[in-house]
């Protein structure tokens, strides 16, 4: 059995999905309110910040996939990430079961230098911080022998459903709504993205791939990076709509600060947006060359369709 911790998110149902059509119908979904993907998932009520929950809802598993989340909310974060990482770990530990652990690009340099797994930890800020300790957590329980576990690390998202992203929620889904978009500080750095399909089929892959363990991988991305400016062309452009945008200075985003929580909690990434993010992917490319990775002129036509049909 294949288990899936935090499936409720777009990375989660994507990763059922993926995982019924190229491995397996022996699938168990894990959250606090865990919903059907596919007929034949199997449901398991579990909150991880609960040890014992934790442990039963591990029990049985030959593969589990960590891709739970937390609202953008730092004082939650700081809190909660390290008792749900050592909870897993914990859990894992006992009934002998690999983990694959979806993990993001906070804890990394947010300069124009190119990213790859080797890349050094250097957050700038309370999230980042965090991020890289359980990420360290984990690297020092797979080190010790402790448990069998890969890890994959996606760069920002776009993509269809419920997906969570800056560029989604500022970005695409105005335009699909025929509204102004908006962008963080500049509009004419490349940005790398990844496709939410595309992260969790990569992440089916890799769980199911024994010498990809004891390892961390960079998901992969369209290699294509375009800025903001050329990316909004493009959307508006298969939308049918205006390329309207503006460009969020400095002083507006300190300024909006003061006064919208949600803005406050996205400070600390705002430096990724000021630089280049070139985030490499290579490594992924090699071991799984017939991986077919989504360019965004499809992925932003599956979008369009989507919404479409809602």
């Amino acid at each position: 059995m294949q288990t899936i911790l935090g499936a409720n998110g777009q990375i989660g149902r994507e990763l059922a999905i993926s995982l019924k059509r190229e491995f397996t119908d022996n699938i168990r979904l894990v959250s606090r309110n865990p919903r059907k993907i596919n007929d034949s998932d199997q449901l398991f009520k579990a909150d991880l910040l609960d040890a014992e929950q934790t442990l039963r809802a591990v029990e049985g598993s030959e593969i589990v996939y960590l891709t739970a989340g937390l609202p953008i909310n730092t004082a939650q974060w700081v809190e909660q990430w390290p008792i749900i990482m050592r909870n897993v770990i914990d859990a894992c530990s006992t009934h002998q079961v690999k983990l694959v652990y979806f993990d993001n690009t906070y804890m990394y340099p947010q300069n124009s230098t190119p990213l790859t797994e080797e890349s050094p930890f250097a957050p700038v800020g309370a999230k980042g911080r965090v991020r890289a300790a359980i990420t360290r957590q984990l690297l020092e329980a797979m080190q010790a022998g402790r448990i069998k576990a890969l890890i994959c690390r996606a760069p920002e998202f776009y993509g269809p459903g419920q997906t969570q992203s800056i560029t989604n929620s500022v970005v695409l889904e105005p335009l699909l709504k025929g509204d102004k978009a908006r962008v963080f500080l500049r509009d004419d750095t490349l940005r790398s993205l990844i496709y939410t399909p595309d992260a969790s089929r990569a992440m089916a892959l890799l769980g199911n791939t024994p010498d990809a363990y004891n390892q961390t991988w960079h998901l992969p991305c369209d290699d294509n990076r375009l800025t903001y400016k050329e990316f909004i062309r493009l959307a508006a452009d298969i939308f049918a709509t205006t390329a309207d945008y503006q460009v969020m200075e400095a002083w507006k985003l300190k300024f909006a600060a003061l006064i919208n929580r949600k803005v406050r909690e996205t400070e600390e990434l705002l430096p990724r947006y000021k630089a280049d993010n070139i985030f490499v992917s290579d490594k992924f490319k090699r071991r799984f060359p017939d991986f077919v990775v989504t360019p965004y002129q499809r992925g932003l036509q599956a979008m369009r369709d989507g919404y479409l049909n809602q």
